[in-house]
Protein backbone atom coordinates (compact mmCIF):
# COMPACT_ATOMS: atom_id res chain seq x y z
CA UNK A 1 0.00 0.00 0.00
CA UNK A 2 1.19 3.26 -1.13
CA UNK A 3 2.46 5.62 1.84
CA UNK A 4 0.76 9.35 1.19
CA UNK A 5 2.84 12.24 2.63
CA UNK A 6 1.43 15.42 3.80
CA UNK A 7 3.71 18.63 2.90
CA UNK A 8 4.73 20.97 5.16
CA UNK A 9 1.61 23.60 5.58
CA UNK A 10 4.16 26.34 6.42
CA UNK A 11 7.11 25.22 3.65
CA UNK A 12 4.08 25.09 1.38
CA UNK A 13 2.78 28.53 2.12
CA UNK A 14 6.23 30.00 1.50
CA UNK A 15 6.58 28.65 -1.49
CA UNK A 16 3.42 30.16 -2.93
CA UNK A 17 3.99 33.84 -1.30
CA UNK A 18 7.35 33.33 -3.04
CA UNK A 19 6.09 32.42 -6.09
CA UNK A 20 3.42 35.29 -6.05
CA UNK A 21 6.34 37.96 -5.54
CA UNK A 22 8.21 36.63 -8.66
CA UNK A 23 4.94 36.58 -10.83
CA UNK A 24 4.29 40.49 -9.60
CA UNK A 25 8.27 41.19 -10.61
CA UNK A 26 7.73 39.48 -13.68
CA UNK A 27 4.70 42.02 -14.85
CA UNK A 28 5.76 44.96 -13.04
CA UNK A 29 6.65 47.61 -15.57
CA UNK A 30 10.20 49.21 -15.58
CA UNK A 31 9.28 52.72 -18.10
CA UNK A 32 13.09 53.72 -18.01
CA UNK A 33 15.91 51.87 -15.82
CA UNK A 34 19.89 53.33 -16.28
CA UNK A 35 22.89 51.62 -14.69
CA UNK A 36 25.45 53.49 -16.71
CA UNK A 37 26.76 50.84 -18.74
CA UNK A 38 29.01 51.36 -21.50
CA UNK A 39 26.52 53.09 -24.40
CA UNK A 40 25.20 55.59 -21.53
CA UNK A 41 25.90 58.69 -23.59
CA UNK A 42 24.07 57.46 -26.74
CA UNK A 43 21.16 57.34 -24.16
CA UNK A 44 21.51 60.84 -22.44
CA UNK A 45 21.21 64.45 -24.09
CA UNK A 46 24.12 66.69 -22.33
CA UNK A 47 21.70 70.25 -22.38
CA UNK A 48 23.75 73.78 -24.02
CA UNK A 49 22.06 75.05 -21.40
CA UNK A 50 24.40 77.86 -19.52
CA UNK A 51 27.42 76.71 -22.27
CA UNK A 52 27.18 80.47 -23.83
CA UNK A 53 28.07 81.90 -20.19
CA UNK A 54 30.97 79.46 -19.84
CA UNK A 55 28.96 78.57 -16.19
CA UNK A 56 28.09 74.94 -17.93
CA UNK A 57 29.72 71.84 -15.92
CA UNK A 58 31.34 68.13 -17.65
CA UNK A 59 30.15 65.19 -16.70
CA UNK A 60 32.49 62.28 -15.57
CA UNK A 61 31.21 58.78 -16.09
CA UNK A 62 33.49 56.96 -12.85
CA UNK A 63 32.92 55.01 -10.00
CA UNK A 64 34.17 57.95 -7.76
CA UNK A 65 36.91 57.71 -5.52
CA UNK A 66 35.88 55.47 -2.70
CA UNK A 67 32.79 52.88 -3.98
CA UNK A 68 31.70 49.26 -3.40
CA UNK A 69 32.62 48.19 -7.06
CA UNK A 70 34.77 49.96 -9.00
CA UNK A 71 33.05 48.37 -12.67
CA UNK A 72 29.39 50.10 -10.77
CA UNK A 73 29.72 53.81 -12.61
CA UNK A 74 27.44 56.31 -12.93
CA UNK A 75 27.43 60.20 -13.78
CA UNK A 76 29.80 62.95 -11.74
CA UNK A 77 29.77 66.62 -11.31
CA UNK A 78 33.46 67.51 -12.21
CA UNK A 79 33.78 71.17 -11.95
CA UNK A 80 32.70 73.65 -9.32
CA UNK A 81 30.77 77.10 -9.77
CA UNK A 82 28.76 75.60 -12.64
CA UNK A 83 25.35 74.10 -13.96
CA UNK A 84 24.52 71.25 -14.63
CA UNK A 85 21.73 69.80 -17.26
CA UNK A 86 21.00 66.37 -18.75
CA UNK A 87 18.33 64.32 -19.44
CA UNK A 88 17.51 60.89 -21.20
CA UNK A 89 13.87 60.12 -22.53
CA UNK A 90 11.68 56.99 -22.31
CA UNK A 91 8.32 56.04 -24.55
CA UNK A 92 5.73 57.87 -23.32
CA UNK A 93 3.20 56.61 -20.53
CA UNK A 94 0.79 57.16 -17.82
CA UNK A 95 0.49 56.39 -14.64
CA UNK A 96 -3.09 56.02 -14.26
CA UNK A 97 -4.46 53.06 -12.23
CA UNK A 98 -0.56 52.53 -11.40
CA UNK A 99 1.66 53.50 -9.09
CA UNK A 100 4.65 55.20 -10.42
CA UNK A 101 8.02 54.30 -8.78
CA UNK A 102 10.89 57.43 -9.46
CA UNK A 103 14.35 56.14 -7.58
CA UNK A 104 17.80 56.58 -7.81
CA UNK A 105 20.92 56.82 -5.54
CA UNK A 106 23.28 59.58 -5.09
CA UNK A 107 26.33 60.22 -3.55
CA UNK A 108 27.74 63.68 -2.56
CA UNK A 109 32.03 62.47 -2.74
CA UNK A 110 32.34 66.51 -1.93
CA UNK A 111 31.95 68.28 1.75
CA UNK A 112 28.84 69.71 -0.17
CA UNK A 113 27.99 72.97 1.43
CA UNK A 114 25.37 74.33 -1.24
CA UNK A 115 24.08 71.84 -3.87
CA UNK A 116 21.41 69.53 -4.83
CA UNK A 117 21.15 66.22 -5.45
CA UNK A 118 17.59 65.89 -7.09
CA UNK A 119 16.21 64.55 -10.78
CA UNK A 120 13.07 65.58 -12.41
CA UNK A 121 10.48 63.84 -14.58
CA UNK A 122 9.17 65.67 -17.06
CA UNK A 123 6.36 65.27 -19.30
CA UNK A 124 5.46 65.89 -22.89
CA UNK A 125 8.00 67.28 -25.73
CA UNK A 126 11.31 69.29 -24.76
CA UNK A 127 14.32 70.45 -26.62
CA UNK A 128 17.02 68.45 -24.68
CA UNK A 129 19.55 70.19 -26.16
CA UNK A 130 18.21 73.70 -24.22
CA UNK A 131 17.10 71.60 -21.15
CA UNK A 132 17.31 73.55 -18.10
CA UNK A 133 16.32 75.55 -15.02
CA UNK A 134 13.39 77.42 -16.59
CA UNK A 135 11.97 74.15 -18.65
CA UNK A 136 8.73 72.61 -16.70
CA UNK A 137 8.94 69.45 -15.25
CA UNK A 138 6.15 66.98 -13.46
CA UNK A 139 7.81 65.98 -10.61
CA UNK A 140 11.41 67.19 -8.48
CA UNK A 141 12.50 65.17 -6.35
CA UNK A 142 16.03 64.01 -4.09
CA UNK A 143 18.01 65.68 -1.74
CA UNK A 144 19.05 69.43 -1.29
CA UNK A 145 21.98 70.58 1.30
CA UNK A 146 22.19 74.21 1.60
CA UNK A 147 23.92 75.68 4.69
CA UNK A 148 22.85 75.24 8.12
CA UNK A 149 19.07 75.75 6.82
CA UNK A 150 18.35 73.71 4.55
CA UNK A 151 19.16 69.53 4.24
CA UNK A 152 15.68 68.05 2.80
CA UNK A 153 14.55 66.01 0.60
CA UNK A 154 12.57 67.78 -2.15
CA UNK A 155 9.27 66.27 -3.62
CA UNK A 156 7.57 69.25 -5.70
CA UNK A 157 4.61 68.24 -7.94
CA UNK A 158 3.02 70.11 -10.59
CA UNK A 159 -0.44 70.55 -10.58
CA UNK A 160 -2.59 73.05 -13.46
CA UNK A 161 1.41 74.38 -14.29
CA UNK A 162 2.15 75.43 -11.00
CA UNK A 163 5.09 73.49 -8.77
CA UNK A 164 3.83 72.37 -5.14
CA UNK A 165 6.31 71.87 -2.67
CA UNK A 166 5.50 69.09 0.09
CA UNK A 167 4.54 70.51 3.47
CA UNK A 168 6.19 67.45 5.70
CA UNK A 169 9.75 68.08 6.29
CA UNK A 170 11.63 64.85 5.05
CA UNK A 171 15.67 64.80 6.18
CA UNK A 172 18.38 64.52 3.81
CA UNK A 173 21.43 62.30 4.23
CA UNK A 174 24.13 64.54 4.95
CA UNK A 175 27.34 62.03 4.62
CA UNK A 176 29.90 61.64 1.61
CA UNK A 177 28.41 57.97 1.18
CA UNK A 178 25.88 56.24 -1.67
CA UNK A 179 22.03 56.74 -0.55
CA UNK A 180 18.96 55.88 -2.40
CA UNK A 181 16.11 57.93 -2.91
CA UNK A 182 12.84 56.54 -3.74
CA UNK A 183 9.39 58.17 -4.51
CA UNK A 184 5.96 56.32 -4.60
CA UNK A 185 2.75 57.87 -5.60
CA UNK A 186 -0.16 55.45 -5.34
CA UNK A 187 -3.63 55.39 -7.49
CA UNK A 188 -5.18 56.04 -4.22
CA UNK A 189 -3.15 59.38 -3.85
CA UNK A 190 -0.83 58.50 -1.35
CA UNK A 191 2.56 58.32 -1.24
CA UNK A 192 5.47 57.49 0.25
CA UNK A 193 9.11 58.96 0.44
CA UNK A 194 12.25 56.02 1.35
CA UNK A 195 16.11 56.44 1.94
CA UNK A 196 18.01 53.40 1.23
CA UNK A 197 14.50 50.96 1.33
CA UNK A 198 13.88 52.79 4.81
CA UNK A 199 10.21 54.65 5.01
CA UNK A 200 10.87 58.10 5.91
CA UNK A 201 7.39 59.77 5.54
CA UNK A 202 4.16 59.32 4.02
CA UNK A 203 1.14 60.49 3.33
CA UNK A 204 -2.03 61.85 1.31
CA UNK A 205 -1.51 64.46 -1.58
CA UNK A 206 -4.35 66.21 -0.16
CA UNK A 207 -3.12 66.70 3.03
CA UNK A 208 0.87 66.95 2.45
CA UNK A 209 1.10 68.97 -0.71
CA UNK A 210 -1.63 72.30 -1.27
CA UNK A 211 -2.55 71.03 -4.83
CA UNK A 212 -6.55 71.60 -4.34
CA UNK A 213 -8.20 73.85 -1.92
CA UNK A 214 -9.36 72.60 1.32
CA UNK A 215 -12.21 70.04 1.95
CA UNK A 216 -13.57 71.86 4.82
CA UNK A 217 -13.46 75.75 6.37
CA UNK A 218 -13.93 77.75 9.53
CA UNK A 219 -17.11 78.91 9.03
CA UNK A 220 -16.89 82.87 8.16
CA UNK A 221 -20.11 83.46 9.57
CA UNK A 222 -19.74 81.82 12.89
CA UNK A 223 -19.00 84.21 16.36
CA UNK A 224 -18.09 83.46 19.15
CA UNK A 225 -20.82 83.12 22.11
CA UNK A 226 -21.14 86.27 24.33
CA UNK A 227 -21.34 84.14 27.31
CA UNK A 228 -17.52 82.28 26.05
CA UNK A 229 -15.46 82.37 28.31
CA UNK A 230 -11.67 81.53 27.05
CA UNK A 231 -9.67 83.00 30.53
CA UNK A 232 -7.94 79.90 32.00
CA UNK A 233 -6.50 81.21 34.50
CA UNK A 234 -8.74 84.32 36.68
CA UNK A 235 -7.26 86.01 39.92
CA UNK A 236 -8.35 84.24 43.23
CA UNK A 237 -11.21 86.28 44.47
CA UNK A 238 -10.40 85.14 48.25
CA UNK A 239 -6.70 86.30 48.02
CA UNK A 240 -6.50 89.20 50.17
CA UNK A 241 -3.46 92.18 50.03
CA UNK A 242 -1.28 91.71 53.25
CA UNK A 243 -1.41 94.85 55.33
CA UNK A 244 1.21 97.23 55.13
CA UNK A 245 1.86 96.25 51.67
CA UNK A 246 2.12 99.42 50.13
CA UNK A 247 4.21 100.53 52.53
CA UNK A 248 7.12 98.70 51.27
CA UNK A 249 9.46 101.03 49.76
CA UNK A 250 11.35 100.16 46.59
CA UNK A 251 14.28 101.18 47.68
CA UNK A 252 16.20 101.46 51.24
CA UNK A 253 18.96 102.52 52.98
CA UNK A 254 22.60 100.34 52.26
CA UNK A 255 23.46 99.38 55.43
CA UNK A 256 27.08 98.60 54.06
CA UNK A 257 27.77 102.49 53.15
CA UNK A 258 29.94 104.67 55.18
CA UNK A 259 30.31 107.95 54.80
CA UNK A 260 34.14 108.71 53.33
CA UNK A 261 36.94 109.50 55.87
CA UNK A 262 38.10 112.20 53.58
CA UNK A 263 34.43 113.74 52.69
CA UNK A 264 34.29 117.32 54.08
CA UNK A 265 30.88 118.82 54.67
CA UNK A 266 31.43 122.20 54.27
CA UNK A 267 32.80 121.43 50.69
CA UNK A 268 31.10 118.39 50.02
CA UNK A 269 27.75 118.89 51.09
CA UNK A 270 26.11 116.64 53.47
CA UNK A 271 26.29 113.29 52.98
CA UNK A 272 23.81 110.74 51.88
CA UNK A 273 24.29 107.35 52.31
CA UNK A 274 23.29 105.72 48.51
CA UNK A 275 19.94 103.58 48.29
CA UNK A 276 19.83 100.01 47.11
CA UNK A 277 16.79 98.00 45.43
CA UNK A 278 14.74 96.48 48.59
CA UNK A 279 15.03 93.18 48.64
CA UNK A 280 11.16 92.76 50.58
CA UNK A 281 9.66 95.09 47.64
CA UNK A 282 7.76 92.68 45.38
CA UNK A 283 6.50 95.23 43.10
CA UNK A 284 2.60 95.65 42.81
CA UNK A 285 0.47 93.47 44.51
CA UNK A 286 -1.84 91.61 42.55
CA UNK A 287 -4.23 88.45 43.53
CA UNK A 288 -2.78 84.86 42.75
CA UNK A 289 -3.71 82.94 39.41
CA UNK A 290 -6.35 79.79 39.93
CA UNK A 291 -7.99 77.89 37.35
CA UNK A 292 -11.47 79.28 35.99
CA UNK A 293 -14.01 77.14 36.81
CA UNK A 294 -15.98 77.98 33.86
CA UNK A 295 -13.16 78.23 31.06
CA UNK A 296 -14.69 76.56 27.85
CA UNK A 297 -11.27 76.33 25.98
CA UNK A 298 -9.99 78.54 23.16
CA UNK A 299 -13.20 78.66 20.61
CA UNK A 300 -12.86 77.96 17.40
CA UNK A 301 -14.80 78.32 14.20
CA UNK A 302 -17.05 75.55 13.60
CA UNK A 303 -15.51 73.63 10.08
CA UNK A 304 -17.83 73.61 7.06
CA UNK A 305 -17.29 72.13 3.77
CA UNK A 306 -15.59 74.05 1.42
CA UNK A 307 -17.79 75.64 -1.54
CA UNK A 308 -14.71 75.99 -3.78
CA UNK A 309 -13.37 72.18 -3.29
CA UNK A 310 -13.85 70.41 -6.37
CA UNK A 311 -12.08 66.85 -5.82
CA UNK A 312 -9.98 65.63 -8.75
CA UNK A 313 -10.17 61.94 -8.89
CA UNK A 314 -7.05 61.75 -11.10
CA UNK A 315 -5.15 64.06 -8.75
CA UNK A 316 -2.06 61.19 -8.72
CA UNK A 317 -2.13 61.30 -12.60
CA UNK A 318 0.75 62.32 -14.69
CA UNK A 319 -0.51 61.18 -18.32
CA UNK A 320 2.39 62.30 -20.74
CA UNK A 321 5.83 61.42 -18.89
CA UNK A 322 8.66 61.41 -21.53
CA UNK A 323 11.78 62.26 -19.99
CA UNK A 324 14.09 62.47 -16.88
CA UNK A 325 16.53 64.60 -16.26
CA UNK A 326 19.37 66.00 -13.67
CA UNK A 327 19.48 70.07 -13.39
CA UNK A 328 21.57 71.13 -10.92
CA UNK A 329 24.02 74.33 -9.82
CA UNK A 330 26.73 73.03 -7.41
CA UNK A 331 29.31 75.50 -5.51
CA UNK A 332 31.42 72.21 -5.21
CA UNK A 333 31.26 69.61 -7.58
CA UNK A 334 31.39 65.38 -6.60
CA UNK A 335 27.75 64.38 -7.01
CA UNK A 336 27.27 61.05 -8.54
CA UNK A 337 24.05 59.61 -10.26
CA UNK A 338 23.50 56.01 -10.71
CA UNK A 339 20.79 53.33 -10.45
CA UNK A 340 18.19 55.53 -12.45
CA UNK A 341 14.93 53.62 -12.27
CA UNK A 342 10.95 54.67 -13.26
CA UNK A 343 8.76 51.90 -13.24
CA UNK A 344 5.43 50.75 -11.64
CA UNK A 345 6.19 47.97 -9.09
CA UNK A 346 7.72 48.98 -5.49
CA UNK A 347 8.84 45.73 -4.96
CA UNK A 348 10.88 45.69 -8.05
CA UNK A 349 12.54 48.58 -6.61
CA UNK A 350 13.13 47.53 -3.08
CA UNK A 351 14.97 44.19 -5.17
CA UNK A 352 16.82 46.50 -7.09
CA UNK A 353 18.13 48.80 -4.36
CA UNK A 354 19.23 45.31 -2.42
CA UNK A 355 21.07 44.14 -5.55
CA UNK A 356 23.02 47.13 -5.74
CA UNK A 357 23.64 49.68 -2.86
CA UNK A 358 22.92 47.00 -0.81
CA UNK A 359 25.35 44.30 -1.45
CA UNK A 360 28.08 47.26 -2.07
CA UNK A 361 26.92 49.81 0.96
CA UNK A 362 29.63 47.54 3.54
CA UNK A 363 32.49 47.66 0.98
CA UNK A 364 32.06 51.51 0.25
CA UNK A 365 31.91 52.36 4.12
CA UNK A 366 35.25 50.85 3.99
CA UNK A 367 36.58 52.42 1.24
CA UNK A 368 35.71 55.51 2.16
CA UNK A 369 37.46 54.73 5.90
CA UNK A 370 40.41 53.60 4.30
CA UNK A 371 40.48 57.03 2.12
CA UNK A 372 40.14 59.06 4.72
CA UNK A 373 42.66 57.45 6.81
CA UNK A 374 45.51 58.03 3.69
CA UNK A 375 44.43 61.85 4.11
CA UNK A 376 44.72 62.33 7.35
CA UNK A 377 48.51 60.88 7.32
CA UNK A 378 49.36 62.39 4.19
CA UNK A 379 47.84 65.92 6.36
CA UNK A 380 50.30 64.96 9.12
CA UNK A 381 52.94 64.72 7.21
CA UNK A 382 53.00 67.73 5.13
CA UNK A 383 52.83 69.98 8.25
CA UNK A 384 55.20 72.71 8.18
CA UNK A 385 58.29 71.92 10.04
CA UNK A 386 59.92 75.89 11.11
CA UNK A 387 57.79 78.74 12.69
CA UNK A 388 58.72 80.62 9.12
CA UNK A 389 56.65 77.92 6.93
CA UNK A 390 54.40 78.68 9.22
CA UNK A 391 54.14 82.36 8.40
CA UNK A 392 54.32 81.53 4.97
CA UNK A 393 51.56 79.21 4.96
CA UNK A 394 49.55 81.29 6.66
CA UNK A 395 50.03 84.62 4.36
CA UNK A 396 49.21 82.22 1.57
CA UNK A 397 46.00 80.85 3.28
CA UNK A 398 44.77 83.84 4.49
CA UNK A 399 44.83 85.43 0.58
CA UNK A 400 42.99 81.82 -0.87
CA UNK A 401 40.53 82.50 2.31
CA UNK A 402 40.14 85.86 1.10
CA UNK A 403 39.75 84.53 -2.62
CA UNK A 404 37.54 81.94 -1.57
CA UNK A 405 35.33 84.26 0.43
CA UNK A 406 34.90 86.57 -2.75
CA UNK A 407 34.00 83.71 -4.91
CA UNK A 408 31.33 82.20 -2.21
CA UNK A 409 29.92 85.30 -2.01
CA UNK A 410 29.08 85.22 -6.21
CA UNK A 411 28.06 81.66 -5.60
CA UNK A 412 25.84 82.24 -2.88
CA UNK A 413 24.04 84.80 -4.40
CA UNK A 414 23.50 83.01 -7.61
CA UNK A 415 22.57 79.81 -5.10
CA UNK A 416 20.25 82.21 -3.14
CA UNK A 417 18.24 82.84 -6.83
CA UNK A 418 18.67 78.81 -7.68
CA UNK A 419 16.75 78.14 -4.56
CA UNK A 420 14.06 81.24 -4.56
CA UNK A 421 13.19 79.21 -7.88
CA UNK A 422 12.66 76.34 -6.45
Amino acid sequence: MAMIRRQNPTILSLLFSLLLSLFAIASSKVFFEERFTDGWEERWVKSEWKKDENSAGEWNHTSGKWNGDPEDKGIQTSEDYRFYAISAEFPEFSNKDNSLVFQFSVKHEQKLDCGGGYMKLISGDIDQKKFGGDTPYSIMFGPDICGYSTKKVHAILNYNDTNHLIKKDVPCETDRLTHVYTFILRPDATYSILIDNQEKQTGSLYDDWDLLPPKQIKDPEAKKPEDWDDKEFIPDPEDKKPEGYDDIPKEIVDPEAKKPEDWDDEEDGEWTAPTIPNPEYKGPWKPKKIKNPNFKGKWKAPLIDNPDFKDDPDLYVYPKLKYVGIELWQVKSGTLFDNVLVADDPEYAKQLVEETWGKQKDAEKSAFEEEEKKQAEEEAKNEPESDAEDEEDEEESDAEEAEADSEEAKATSIDDIKHDEL
